[in-house]
């Protein structure tokens, strides 16, 4: 968390920010819902080269569609959750079309960059999918409703356990978007 502060201290005061903050700021549909998380295992998080980044100029944006779900739980996901969602969740939503890249918890520590407001006292499980496009999202989710299994073993039972309905945020890349 002192990396964090200083990384955003340095980079919110830095030039490259002061001259780019209302281009990159329109971009934005809500800066102020905020999680601060964690990778749910040592493995977990994304694992992306910047060797993979388009060049600066870049305008032509990648294809593709990136998808966050979040569930909301009464108290932080236990091991047992996450090895549900590796060994049960994730490998039904992969073979009906999803890559999963990510998966997340709450960052229990406090926000040490208080300019950055988050939301707190939420316990969260966030886990991010690449699509094609925003067609194969959408036959991905039209497959799972079709699932007797995915509907009556999997999804229903977790939903019964959450503490909110799942958010779902579709997420378009940009440019030089290094996820897409």
């Amino acid at each position: 968390m002192d990396k964090r502060r200083a990384a955003l201290q340095a980079f919110y005061n830095g030039p490259v920010w002061q001259e780019y903050r209302d281009v990159a700021n329109a971009t934005m549909v809500d800066s102020d819902n905020v999680l601060l998380l964690r990778p749910a295992r040592p493995t977990s998080g994304f694992f992306l080269d910047p060797r993979d980044r388009p060049p600066r100029g870049t305008q032509e944006v990648p294809p593709g569609l990136v998808v966050a779900t979040i569930l909301s739980f009464e108290t932080l996901p236990s091991a047992n959750f996450l090895d549900f969602f590796e060994g049960t969740l994730a490998p039904v939503l992969t073979r009906n079309g999803a890559s999963i890249l990510s998966s997340f918890v709450t960052e229990e520590s406090a926000n040490t960059f208080p300019a950055l407001p988050v939301r707190e006292g939420e316990q969260v499980f966030v886990w991010f999918s690449r699509f094609r496009d925003q067609a194969a999202y959408d036959e991905h989710v039209a497959a799972l409703a079709r699932s007797q299994q995915w509907q009556d073993q999997i999804w229903e039972p977790l939903i019964r356990r959450l503490k909110a309905a799942p958010e779902v945020l579709k997420l378009s890349p940009a440019a030089r978007s290094l996820v897409h």
